[in-house]
């Protein structure tokens, strides 16, 4: 009866000393609230904090993996305001009376350069699915366009 009683109270005991450790230690509390960052959608400052954490411990796996993480997400967040500012400038191209060849040679060229950024992003399993079907949908919408373009 008595191991009954004592096995859940040594992983109590177990889990509050785990728990202290990473509380206490300055840099699994920077990578938890990297975590935290990250989990919110600030990926910068989830990177930022992720660093400062690896920087004083090189063996948080937790930091080292919001790190990656952060930075995967930042390429695509990057890729999806590329992608609007892109899409802006072609709209106001595409609102002049006659589309010239210089300006269908821009079209061309942006459409391009997405399509090419858009094949070196590579989404992790816990990436926003949310920023991974934006960036989806503009590489389609460049891809549509160029085909047009091209016509």
């Amino acid at each position: 009866m008595k191991s009954r009683v004592l096995i859940p109270s040594v992983a109590f005991l177990m889990i509050v000393t785990m728990g202290g450790y990473f509380l206490m230690n300055p840099s699994y509390e920077k990578s938890l609230k990297a975590k935290y960052y990250y989990e919110v959608g600030d990926y910068k400052e989830a990177l930022t904090l992720a660093k400062e954490a690896f920087s004083m411990d090189v063996y948080n796996r937790m930091a080292s993996t919001v790190m990656a993480q952060s930075i995967t997400s930042l390429k695509y967040v990057s890729y999806i305001e590329d992608a609007k500012k892109y899409t802006y400038d072609i709209n106001k191209i595409a609102t002049h009376d006659v589309i010239s060849d210089a300006d269908k040679a821009k079209i061309r060229t942006i459409c391009n350069i997405m399509i090419s950024a858009y094949i070196k992003l590579a989404p992790s399993v816990v990436t926003d699915t949310d920023l991974v079907d934006a960036a989806a949908r503009y590489h389609d919408s460049f891809e549509k366009l160029l085909e047009k373009v091209n016509k």
